[in-house]
């Protein structure tokens, strides 16, 4: 049986604890939810100050909206992402409400665009592959029932539909840049 404190602190541990751990939570995850080494849990926790657009992304992994855009883009019919509570904490009056966006796991990069390409770990699913400063989606793992996703082999890059980016534009909804993102079908 796990304790909290098995949780709550990175250790080093042989790879079956780790494995037993992953089973323990995985039931408490959305279908297809990536469960990696060094996942966190819980709610975003922090302070913020400054001006906030209807989107955040203070990472390129981390993506955040204000409640009232996530309101916008969820009546547009988009989908593939929700708005999760954060506890990021403001002085200043008026402060936005902050959602961290669930984003899930979809399509991975095309072999023509990674060097030397090794497939990841099968027990813990890292990989050892810089990520490509050219990037190419392999087509054939895409999916069209996501309009907001991850890449299951890179899961710090997030991905957009046109669909998302042109609702994002129609509404006014500032604070991130779109970049098109090329793919290809792989043989």
């Amino acid at each position: 049986m796990a304790a909290l404190a098995d949780f709550e602190k990175a250790r080093p541990e042989p790879i079956e604890e780790y494995e037993r751990l992953c089973e323990l939570v995985r039931p408490l995850l959305p279908p297809g939810a990536l469960l990696e080494p060094g996942t966190t849990f819980g709610p975003l926790v922090g302070r913020g100050q400054g001006r906030f657009g209807q989107l955040v992304s203070p990472y390129p992994w981390w993506l955040l909206a204000r409640r009232e855009a996530l309101v916008k883009l969820q009546a547009e019919g988009l989908r593939g992402f929700e708005g999760c509570h954060t506890e990021v904490r403001f002085r200043q009056r008026n402060s936005p409400e902050l959602l961290e966006l669930q984003i899930l796991p979809m399509g991975r990069l095309h072999r023509d665009c990674l060097p030397h390409y090794q497939l990841p770990c099968s027990r813990c699913g890292r990989g050892r592959i810089p990520l490509p400063d050219d990037l190419l989606v392999d087509a054939t793992t895409l999916q069209r029932d996501l309009d907001l996703f991850r890449l299951e082999d890179f899961s710090t890059v997030i991905v957009c539909t046109e669909r998302f980016a042109d609702a994002c534009q129609h509404l006014g909804l500032d604070g991130v840049a779109f970049k098109p993102l090329p793919s290809k079908k792989s043989r």
